[in-house]
């Protein structure tokens, strides 16, 4: 079965529609890219609860090869309460992904330990 032709003047419709989509799906693309690229990012690998007042927290940074990044790091207690925190500082250097464990002194016990941002300096 032979599916009817459009009619001449839809056509232009049609090509114009697609071309719009085109030019749309394009413009998404470089955005998503243009706001990911290089830009600091970090994932928290674990935490370990030693004491009352201190808590154990690894994570692994993702920056731009050079930069260098302040991490705010929280210890959190049963509530979701800060009950510690710490800024570390990782210098600039040709690593681009770091991995970092650092202690954070806590005011009660703390059961968890999370990064709450990186920035770059």
């Amino acid at each position: 079965m032979r599916l009817p032709r459009p009619a001449p003047d839809q056509r232009r419709w049609w090509v114009i529609g697609i071309v719009g989509c085109l030019i749309g799906t394009a413009a998404v693309v470089w955005l998503a890219l243009s706001a990911s690229l290089g830009r600091v990012t970090w994932t928290d690998t674990g935490y370990r609860v030693l004491d009352d007042r201190t808590v154990e927290v690894e994570f692994d940074v993702h920056r731009p090869e050079g930069q260098a990044v302040t991490c705010v790091v929280r210890a959190l207690d049963q509530g979701f309460g800060t009950v510690g925190t710490v800024e570390v500082r990782i210098p600039a250097s040709p690593e681009v992904a770091v991995h970092r464990q650092v202690t954070v002194r806590t005011t009660t016990r703390a059961v968890t330990g999370v990064v709450r941002e990186c920035t770059p300096d």
